[in-house]
């Protein structure tokens, strides 16, 4: 057995030296292909944005199964949480606050993704070198990939407070869009390592990539190579803009789509107009219009009535509780009597009066036309926190107790679909930022809510 004294000749310190050498030289390269923390976007755009929405840890759901958001006799309800979803079906941002348009929320699904599909032997169309078939795309929703509740979508506006030492004040608004995603091999391992480095004990591995909020004009279309095409929305065809080549192919292979998926963004010029039971242009001053929304500009939900519906759910180890997210709602309002909003027509909410203010100095109420009940699918059914679908709940419970319109018979009804009501309007024919700039509400949370008129309903 040799000495320590043998033992420490073996070592070196030249050689030493010229080992550690070696390695860093070989591993510089490595480092450089696959740096063990990632430079992320949202590391370069927090130097001159900031990143919309409440984190997790403040939610204001937090307590959402609390009996302090029950009725509470002379006591107004308020809205207890706002909620806005960039890209439709995917993971929503919890807001503090928003504008409300014609089109519903601020920033409110605005993109879509959608898959290709072939169209119909007869649905061709004629080219330069004969007869072709066209491709059709139909856009996807948690009720076919329930996966889509696990891609992120963070959303970056400009701050003025903020500016870059390389590149000085950067404008532009965009989405950084994230999903799970690590890849075989030895880079899959560098990816895990680098998601704990980077984010922790709870971190994994990430893509992700980044969109313009901002409608791209006619130049940036042709530079970009996207093009406007129809795709399947429901039971109607729409025309959006294929922002083809934005979404890597791993993303399909994640959510489990065989076929090519890319994202769509509607043309403000372009939106679709509600009709159904929404108020008319010559009573509301305009037609209320949507982006990827299903039917209607915002769509309402009750925490009283939640915990109604979850006393009849039968619960499980995959069902532990009914959370209002399911719902994907975009106003969560609180004490209120259970399934109180099933007759409202006209609804307002207004910050709660202060001490010393004046009417005078108060801002007007933000009014809402409530034009239906919301018809519900078995999205609901998909947790949001896991993108895991339940076979059984809580469709079978809203079929079952929640029967109650009948313009959807052997359909549950859960919460409610408005249109905002501007206090003053004109007809949309001028550019969309005057739109905008005229036809404005704002919501809050906080903010009191009063019935302006009840009346009954009957789904279209």
């Amino acid at each position: 057995m040799p000495s320590v004294a043998q033992v420490i000749e073996l070592f070196d310190p030249v050689a030493v030296i010229l080992l550690l050498t070696t390695v860093v030289v070989f591993a510089i390269p490595v480092f450089i292909l696959f740096p063990p923390i990632p430079v992320e976007r949202s590391d370069a755009l927090q130097q001159t944005h900031s990143k919309v929405g409440i984190s997790p840890s403040h939610s204001n759901l937090r307590t959402q199964t609390s009996p302090d958001h029950n009725h509470q006799p002379g006591k107004p309800a308020r809205i207890q949480s706002l909620f806005i979803y960039p890209v439709k079906s995917c993971r929503g941002i919890e807001v503090e606050q928003s504008r409300v348009l014609p089109k519903g929320l601020e920033f409110d699904r605005l993109f879509a993704f959608a898959r290709q599909k072939p169209e119909a032997k007869d649905a061709v169309v004629p080219s330069g070198e004969g007869e072709t078939q066209r491709a059709r795309w139909e856009v996807l929703t948690l009720r076919q990939v329930p996966l889509l509740a696990n891609v992120q979508v963070d959303l970056w506006l400009p701050d003025a407070s903020r500016t870059s030492r390389l590149l000085g004040r950067v404008g532009g608004r965009f989405v950084v869009i994230r999903f799970p995603w690590r890849d075989p091999g030895l880079k899959g391992v560098i990816q895990w390592i680098s998601a704990k480095l980077s984010r922790g004990l709870g971190g994994i591995p990430e893509k992700e990539f980044m969109l313009s909020i901002d409608f791209p004009s006619p130049e940036e279309i042709k530079a970009a190579g996207y093009c406007y095409e129809d795709t399947r929305f429901f039971s109607k065809t729409i025309q959006a803009l294929n922002l083809r080549n934005e979404v890597p192919p791993e993303l399909g292979l994640y959510l489990g789509v065989t076929a090519p998926v890319s994202i769509f963004m509607i043309d403000p010029a372009r939106r679709r107009e509600v009709f159904r039971n929404a108020p008319r242009k010559e009573d509301a001053g305009y037609q209320p219009v949507i982006d990827f929304q299903d039917a209607y500009p915002l769509h309402l939900l009750s925490l009283t009535s939640v915990r109604a519906l979850e006393s009849k759910v039968q619960k499980d180890e995959h069902l532990e509780f009914l959370d209002a997210r399911r719902f994907r709602p975009n106003i969560i309002v609180s004490g209120l009597k259970e399934y109180d909003e099933d007759d409202w027509r006209s609804i307002e909410f207004s910050r709660p009066f202060q001490a010393g203010k004046t009417a005078k100095d108060s801002e007007s109420p933000s009014r809402f036309d409530v034009s239906c009940r919301t018809v519900r699918c078995k999205l609901p059914n998909v947790d949001p926190a896991t993108g895991i679908k339940h076979k059984v709940e809580p469709d079978h419970s809203l079929r079952k107790f929640r029967n109650i319109d009948e313009g959807a018979p052997k359909s549950g009804c859960f919460g409610m679909q408005l249109c905002p009501i501007f206090p003053k309007t004109k007809a949309m024919s001028g550019p969309e930022e005057e739109e905008e700039e005229d036809l404005a509400l704002s919501l809050e949370v906080g903010m009191e809510l009063k019935v302006l008129q009840r009346g009954p309903h009957l789904a279209l």
